[in-house]
């Protein structure tokens, strides 16, 4: 199971973290995944962190404002945002395809994407 917090309302220019917490399975032996979604609109992959956090990747709209990072020993993985925009107000995710590395182009794709936690809403509002 994963199963996502953190969201909330936040004003542009500012910070939230999420978090993710893993159990019932060996899900840190897998690599993971954040995505984000409006209503109406597909499942935008944010940033993805394989199975011991040696690599990251992220989508195009959050680089250099967004980190993945995660903790095995405590069965959680995260993601920092920060210089938070109106744009990116969603609902986020995650997930993982169940594999320890996380691999172009498949990770972009939410079909390919076997375990899903709950949505948290992140609200980026002045």
């Amino acid at each position: 199971q994963l199963q996502a917090s953190g969201g909330g309302q936040v004003q542009p220019g500012g910070s939230l973290r999420l978090s993710c917490a893993l159990s019932g399975r060996p899900f840190s032996n897998y690599a993971l995944a954040w995505f984000r979604q409006n209503p109406g609109k597909e499942r935008e992959f944010v940033a993805a962190i394989n199975w011991n956090g040696g690599m990251t990747y992220y989508g195009d709209s959050v680089k250099g404002r967004f980190t993945i990072s995660r903790d095995n020993a405590e069965r959680t993985m995260y993601l920092q945002m920060n210089s938070l925009k109106p744009e990116d107000t969603a609902v986020y995710y995650c997930a993982t395809e169940g594999y320890s590395e996380s691999y172009y182009p498949d990770r972009l794709s939410p079909s390919k994407y076997r375990y899903w936690g709950q949505g948290t809403l992140v609200t980026v509002s002045s």
